[in-house]
């Protein structure tokens, strides 16, 4: 109790006073601002009544209540994302207790919403763990002393859950984590004995697969993955994404064998078996050969001349399988639609490629902005002098329809040609890509590939690279650095106008601080508005999808909810943890 006080109000602690997880499980709780003095937690939870996971533990959690019937002992079963499914327990005062603190069916538990404690601590952790006490984070659970352990599906590897036992501080003893983690082992076996013959099935090929091939195996199924040691070895796990994702859409349409290209810049040759075809779903086994990479990394030596140009900075999966497309049609000479929010670097990833293929060849840069006959005029004359260079047409979508026509004109004689030498024609787009009115060409008849540029949001991983160029640019070459806590702010930032909106605060901040490290203190308000946590790409577009839906609606949830396709619960529960909030009747981003 005296270190949890010490941590609280001074923020430090005595060595060795509490445990390394509980000590590190107060510093999530910190970071996600909980209320140390109340408990206030929202059902607003959906619940899997007859899950997998449900039906195998029923009757373990049954039986193991039944054992304690005497004993003032809740037996637990949450769902991943902490929230109880099943609460079992005979003793009346410690339900009435558990019911005050909210521990009950259709709450989560999870850290970032209470603190420290066995369910969402045992969540954070990927293990067994125990909370006695004051260990709790939040002082109205000091009465109870809890010991989580995690379920995981016997097959896929996926973590389903959490069982725990709760019972009163005094009563606490070590039998607990044996209990507990008896219990989880029970239940996965249950969960094996449940698996279907779809499941058993790839892994019998699976198995079968690895005893024969030397190289990179993998089984994939919906909800199952599943990889040699082989495979671990030779493919990081950002390739592992990418190489599962592009294997699984490709099984799924009939391909059985198929080229992948791969963060990392290698090229995965990959041979797909199908163990099963259910309702256009696929599961099989994956025989991988990496090929050497063939793409070159952008130059990292000369400094950026414009705050955009540190839009083609980054190695994260999105941006790196971004730049292998444009790269890749940059070799083929395929004119090439970008399309992507503004500030994203659309035409900075098209020099950027181009001066990482011919540095030396022409390149021109026209804004569709400046539209007159002379621009027209100056693209006419690109197209039939500048042999092997690169002509980006910035904001084509923004042309009038004279202009789109005007546009077609020139191109048209210089479409069809098959000369490798011909000039690479790149256009960017806003949200939206081109369309066709009345009377207007389709400008995509000239341009046959799109690729889509990837907000800063989705690849929050690239501010790692992004920040010291934008730093360097800034103060010419100074020692300035950025420091962690500068950095995590930066990270949970939503980015709306993305890099050039990112460029305006570090140049704000720089006003502030030329030398030395940059604090979170350096940083100006309006980068303050943050998420709770850093969000993965998925995150982020679903939450960008729940922003537009509540946008759309007029802030009405029920009916957002209902075009996105999901209950009303859900979006409740996702609002709520992506840290979007709703000032007025207008639906707005916390971030």
């Amino acid at each position: 109790m005296r270190a949890r006080t010490s941590f609280l109000v001074d923020d430090q602690i005595e060595f060795g006073a509490v445990r390394d997880t509980i000590l590190a499980s107060w510093t999530r709780s910190r970071e996600w601002d909980i209320d140390t003095d109340n408990v206030e937690l929202s059902g607003e939870f959906d619940l899997e009544p007859d899950s997998p996971l449900v039906r195998a533990a029923a009757p373990i959690v049954a039986d193991v209540a039944d054992q304690f019937a005497g004993e003032p002992v809740s037996v637990i079963l949450t769902d991943a994302d902490g929230v109880v499914l099943e609460r079992r327990s005979g003793d009346t005062a410690l339900n009435q207790h558990l019911d005050k603190v909210w521990l009950a069916p259709g709450f989560s538990y999870a850290e970032r919403f209470i603190g420290t404690n066995g369910i969402g601590t045992a969540l954070e952790g990927r293990g067994p763990a125990q909370v006695f006490g004051h260990e709790h984070y939040v002082e109205p659970l000091a009465d109870l002393a809890c010991a989580g352990a995690p379920i995981w599906h016997p097959t896929s590897g996926k973590l389903l859950g959490v069982v725990d036992l709760t019972c009163w501080r005094r009563d606490a003893g070590r039998f607990m984590a044996v209990a507990v983690a008896r219990i989880a082992r029970q239940i996965e076996g249950a969960l094996l004995e449940q698996s279907g013959p779809r499941e058993l099935a790839l892994l019998h090929d699976y198995l079968s697969a690895c005893q024969r091939a030397r190289g990179a195996v993998f089984a994939v199924s919906p909800g199952v993955v599943m990889m040699n040691d082989r495979a671990r070895e030779l493919i990081d796990p950002m390739d592992q994404v990418a190489l599962i994702a592009g294997a699984t859409e490709a099984m799924n349409s009939g391909q059985r064998l198929m080229m992948i290209d791969l963060p990392s810049g290698a090229v995965a040759r990959v041979q797909c078996k199908p163990s099963w075809t259910d309702r256009g779903t696929t599961g099989g086994v994956l025989h991988v050969h990496l090929a050497a990479p063939d793409i070159p990394r952008p130059r990292t030596h000369a400094a950026p001349t414009t705050s955009s140009q540190a839009a083609a900075v980054g190695s994260g999966m999105l941006w790196t399988k971004c730049r292998q497309a444009v790269d890749r049609h940059f070799q083929n000479r395929e004119w090439l639609v970008l399309e992507g929010e503004a500030g994203t670097g659309k035409a900075t990833l098209a020099r950027a490629t181009h001066q990482c293929r011919t540095p030396a060849a022409h390149l021109r840069v026209l804004d569709s902005d400046e539209y007159s006959p002379r621009w027209v005029a100056e693209i006419i004359e690109e197209l039939e002098t500048g042999a092997g260079g690169t002509l980006v047409l910035t904001h084509v979508d923004r042309l009038p329809p004279e202009g789109v026509q005007a546009l077609a004109d020139a191109l048209e004689p210089h479409r069809e040609s098959t000369d490798h030498e011909r000039m690479w024609v790149v256009a960017t787009v806003g949200p939206g890509g081109l369309t066709a009115g009345d009377n207007v060409p389709d400008l995509l008849e000239f341009f046959p590939r799109t690729v889509e540029v990837p907000p800063l949001r989705h690849r929050v991983e690239d501010l790692a690279e992004l920040v010291p160029q934008l730093l360097a640019r800034l103060t010419r070459g100074s020692d300035l650095t950025c420091s962690p806590d500068a950095m995590r702010v930066l990270m949970r930032n939503r980015w709306p106008g993305n890099v050039e909106q990112l460029y305006q605060v570090l140049r704000k901040a720089v006003a502030r601080r030329r030398a030395g490290v940059l604090t979170a203190e350096d940083l100006p308000p309006e980068c303050r508005a943050i998420t709770r946590r850093v969000l993965t790409p998925l995150e982020a577009i679903e939450c960008d999808a729940i922003v537009d839906a509540l946008l759309d609606n007029d802030g009405n949830k029920a009916e957002a909810a209902r075009h996105l396709g999901m209950s009303r619960a859900t979006i409740y529960r996702k609002i709520r943890g992506y840290g979007i909030s709703m000032p007025g009747v207008e639906a707005g981003r916390r971030g």
